[in-house]
């Protein structure tokens, strides 16, 4: 009996967690979020240990791309972006971005909270409790589906 080589680079049976492949097979917008995961600001990093394990008794992801962006947190069941500005967030290039990017992703069906940073670091419970009270009562109800698009037929 020949003897076999072990599997290389990640080859083998058993499947890959978090997107696995090669580099150069993945979206731009996952090796994006892959970096602001390892890169997230202070009131992100605060956020984001009251959010995660599910806390407020949802499934929240950080750092998730939708479409071509990738949005602070999301809540893909209740499908909810929340998203936490600094103040690169209140100049005119940058404001343009953030007006596209949070239509993009109401016309696909989420609802969007956007939260100061400093809000965040000085107000976390009003924060905490601003997106419970979201998850809890979401203007649209995801059982129903998303919203038309634009040009769709109801």
């Amino acid at each position: 009996m020949g003897s076999q080589n072990p599997p290389r680079n990640g080859e083998g049976d058993r499947a890959q967690r978090g997107g696995g492949g090669l580099a150069t097979q993945r979206r731009p917008e996952t090796d994006s979020a892959r970096r602001l995961r390892r890169e997230m600001s202070k009131p992100e990093a605060m956020l984001w240990q009251k959010l995660r394990a599910k806390r407020l008794g949802h499934k929240l992801r950080r750092q998730h791309p939708v479409g071509p962006y990738v949005v602070d947190f999301c809540c893909l069941s209740a499908r909810l972006a929340i998203e936490v500005d600094g103040q690169a967030h209140d100049l005119a290039p940058r404001a343009d971005r953030d007006a596209k990017r949070i239509a993009f992703l109401e016309e696909n069906g989420f609802s969007v909270l956007r939260f100061a940073a400093t809000d965040v670091m000085n107000d976390m419970n009003g924060t905490l409790f601003a997106i419970a009270a979201r998850l809890e009562s979401p203007l649209h109800q995801p059982a129903a589906g998303p919203p038309p698009r634009t040009g769709e037929d109801l």
